[in-house]
């Protein structure tokens, strides 16, 4: 069963940038979409952006032109660039294919957008 390895999170102030890294425990290539996650406290997981083997790349409007995913099948690994972090982009952020497979939820990587 694939297992998806989330890093990359931290601190940071509002304006701010951060990388996120999935590394994936198998080729990347076999999985049709990936897709990046968060959960914020009080709030359900929420699709924030993901990326086809073909095709365009999926952004929810709250990070549009701010956030982008890439695929590196080389690596197996997906990486989210975030950049002009706001407070309300803080939670806790997963990858995992899309739709989702609900056995395969990573540990996920805290993200904390605060002054």
């Amino acid at each position: 069963q694939v297992q998806f390895v989330e890093s990359g999170g931290g601190l940071v102030q509002p304006g701010g940038s951060l990388r996120l890294s999935c590394a994936v425990s198998r080729s990347i290539f076999s999985i049709d979409v990936m897709g990046w996650y968060r959960q914020a406290p009080g709030k359900p997981r929420e699709l924030v952006a993901s990326s086809p083997r073909y095709g365009s790349r999926y952004y929810v409007d709250s990070v549009t032109g701010r956030f982008t995913i890439t695929r590196d099948a080389a690596a197996n690994t997906v990486y989210l660039q975030m950049s002009n972090l706001k407070p309300e982009d803080t939670a806790v952020y997963y990858c995992n294919s899309n739709p989702p497979n609900s056995m395969t939820w990573g540990q996920g990587t805290q993200v904390t957008v605060s002054s």
